[in-house]
C-alpha cells in the first residue's frame, strides 16, 4: 500500500517546482495539439489535398511549439547596441547601373508581391488588390504595368508572383487572366491556412478541413509564412534552376514599391560579398511612431516591431530621435539563402499573438509572423535608407486621397510626385472614419479630387462634401459636428483654414 502511495506521489504534479509545471503542460498540450491536428487530417477529402494540409501542419506544430516556449518575444532593452556605421547605406550613395549590365541584371531578378489581404477594413470586397485606386486602374492594374514596362524597356524577363491567402486566391486566379497577352509572367501561390486557436483551451476550434464552410476557424499567418510556403510551392528550387538571384518582396498596397535599379545594381553588381537580406527604410516621422525599426541586438542587425518592446520603453521606441527609420517591407532577398536557412531549419521568426473575438463571441488567438523579422536569420544583412517616394501605402481612404490627387502622375504604372509640390513630403490627411471610412462614402462626399499640391494638414470630421475643384492649401481644419453638414462649394480655395458649424450651398 505504501508502494502504491510512493508511485502515486510521483505522478502528483502539485509539489514540482512551477518551471516543471509548466513544461508538463506545454507537453501535454503539444501532445494534445497533436492529436487534434491528426483528426483534422482525417477530414480531408482525397490524397493530394491530404498531402498538402499534412505539410502545413507540420508548419504549425513547429510554431505553436515556439509560442509554447515563448523565447524571443521580448529584447533586453539595455542589451540593445548601437547601430554599426554601414548598418544603413543612404540610397543617395548608391551608383546608377551601366545600361550595358541591365539584361544581364534584371533577369537574375524576381518580383513578389505580398497579396493576401482583403478591402473589407475600407469597406470593399475580394482582395484589397482589386481596389482601384488611380484612373480606375488597381493595385493589380498598376503592378503589372511596372513589370511589364520594364521587361519591354530592357528585353528581360522579370516575374511578377503573387503570394496569395486562402482568403484572395480564387478572386485573383481570375483576375490575373485578363493579363495573359502581356509581355509579363505571373505565377501565384498560397501562404498556409492555419486552423485558429481557443484562447482557453490551446487548441483549434475547426472541427474538419473544409476551410470554406467554417471560414473562421481559420486565417493566413503573416507575410512572415512566404518563405516556406514560397519554397513548398517548388517555385524557389524553379527560380534558383533558372539562375535568379534575389527576391524583391514587397507589399501589394504599397505604390511606391517599384523595382530599383540602383539597389538591385549594389546586390548583384558588388564588389564586396552581397549582402544576403536588405530592407528599406525611411526617415520616421510623427505618422510612423509604431512602424518596426532596425536595431543592433546580439551583434546582428534585426528587425524591432513594437509588440516586443517592454512596456515602459514604448515611448523610447516611438522617438524619433532614437530611431530614426522605420521598415517600409520593401526587402530583398537572396534565393539560396533562403534554401539555405530553410534546409538548415534555422529561421528564427518572432511570433506575434494576434488576440480575436469572433462573432459568437469566442476568444481566439492567431500565431503569425513579419516578412522582415527573418532578418537576423541571415548573413550581412543591411538597411537602405529610402527617400520617401518608395512608402506610398493605401490603408485608408486617406492615403486613397493621396494617391488619387493632383500629387501624383501615372507613368508607365509608377506614381511619380508632381514638380510642383515644393516639398518632398506628403501632407498629413486625417479623415473622420463615420463619414469618410469606406471608399464608397468616400468616392461620394468628393466631386472630383481636390488640388492638394500646397497642402501640409487636413483634418476632416463628420458630414463633409467637397464640391468640384476645390484648392487645399496649407493647414485645413474642417470639423461639422453631430446634427451639422458641411458643403465645401465648387472652386472653394481653402488656406490655412478652419471651418466649423452648419454650411449649405443649396440650387434653385
Amino acid at each position: 500500500m505504501d508502494r502504491v502511495l510512493e508511485v502515486m506521489r510521483g505522478h502528483q504534479r502539485v509539489p514540482s517546482g512551477s518551471r516543471e509545471f509548466k513544461e508538463l503542460t506545454k507537453r501535454d498540450a503539444q501532445t494534445q495539439l497533436a492529436h487534434e491536428l491528426e483528426g483534422l487530417l482525417a477530414t480531408t477529402v482525397d490524397d493530394e489535398t491530404k498531402r498538402s494540409v499534412e505539410q502545413e501542419f507540420q508548419g504549425f506544430k513547429r510554431l505553436f511549439e515556439r509560442f509554447l516556449l515563448d523565447k524571443d518575444s521580448t529584447i533586453s532593452w539595455d542589451r540593445i547596441q548601437k547601430l554599426p556605421e554601414n548598418a544603413v547605406r543612404d540610397h543617395s550613395t548608391l551608383k546608377e547601373p551601366a545600361s550595358e549590365q541591365l539584361h544581364a541584371m534584371l533577369n537574375k531578378l524576381v518580383v513578389v508581391k505580398l497579396n493576401g489581404g482583403l478591402g473589407t477594413s475600407m469597406g470593399c470586397h475580394g482582395p484589397k488588390s482589386v481596389i482601384p485606386v488611380r484612373s480606375e486602374l488597381t493595385f493589380l492594374d498598376l503592378t503589372v504595368q511596372q513589370i511589364e514596362y520594364l521587361n519591354k524597356k530592357y528585353q528581360v524577363d522579370v516575374p511578377l508572383v503573387l503570394m496569395n491567402s486562402f482568403n484572395t486566391d480564387a478572386d485573383t486566379q481570375k483576375i490575373v487572366r485578363k493579363y495573359r497577352g502581356l509581355q509579363v509572367k505571373i505565377y501565384t501561390f498560397n501562404q498556409s491556412c492555419y486552423p485558429r486557436i481557443n484562447k482557453e483551451s490551446l487548441m483549434p476550434i475547426a472541427r474538419n478541413c473544409d476551410v470554406e464552410n467554417d471560414i473562421d476557424a481559420w486565417y493566413p499567418p503573416g507575410h512572415g509564412d512566404f518563405y516556406e510556403s514560397f519554397k513548398n510551392s517548388g517555385l524557389l528550387k524553379k527560380f534558383l534552376e533558372e539562375g535568379r538571384e534575389y527576391v524583391f518582396i514587397s507589399n501589394i498596397d504599397n505604390l511606391g514599391a517599384t523595382v530599383d535599379l540602383s539597389i538591385a545594381d549594389l546586390l548583384l553588381h558588388t564588389d564586396e560579398k552581397s549582402p544576403e537580406f536588405v530592407m528599406e527604410v525611411t526617415d520616421k516621422t510623427r505618422a510612423d511612431v509604431k512602424g518596426g525599426t532596425l536595431i543592433q541586438y546580439e551583434n546582428k542587425l534585426r528587425l524591432l516591431e513594437i509588440a516586443q518592446v517592454p512596456k515602459e520603453h514604448v515611448e523610447d521606441f516611438k522617438s524619433v530621435k532614437t530611431f530614426k527609420f522605420f521598415n517600409t517591407n520593401n526587402l530583398w532577398v537572396k534565393l539560396s539563402a533562403i534554401d539555405r536557412v530553410l534546409s538548415e531549419n534555422s529561421m528564427n521568426i518572432e511570433i506575434i499573438v494576434n488576440n480575436k473575438s469572433l462573432d459568437n463571441g469566442l476568444n481566439v488567438i492567431q500565431l503569425e509572423t513579419a516578412v522582415g523579422a527573418a532578418m537576423k536569420s541571415f548573413e550581412g544583412g543591411i538597411g537602405i535608407n529610402v527617400p520617401r517616394r518608395r512608402f506610398l501605402p493605401v490603408k485608408k481612404t486617406s492615403d486613397l486621397l493621396l494617391v488619387m490627387s493632383n500629387l501624383y502622375s501615372l507613368q508607365n504604372g509608377s506614381l511619380v510626385m508632381n514638380p510642383e509640390r515644393m516639398f518632398l513630403t506628403t501632407p498629413l490627411v486625417k479623415l473622420g472614419d463615420n463619414h469618410f471610412a469606406k471608399v464608397k462614402e468616400f468616392l461620394a462626399r468628393f466631386a472630383n479630387s481636390p488640388n492638394i499640391i500646397e497642402l501640409d494638414h487636413l483634418t476632416v470630421s463628420g458630414d463633409v462634401t467637397f464640391g468640384r475643384g476645390v484648392v487645399l492649401k496649407g493647414t485645413v481644419i474642417i470639423i461639422a459636428n453631430h446634427g451639422d453638414r458641411i458643403d465645401i462649394p465648387a472652386g472653394a480655395v481653402l488656406e490655412n483654414k478652419i471651418v466649423s458649424g452648419n454650411l449649405r450651398i443649396l440650387d434653385h
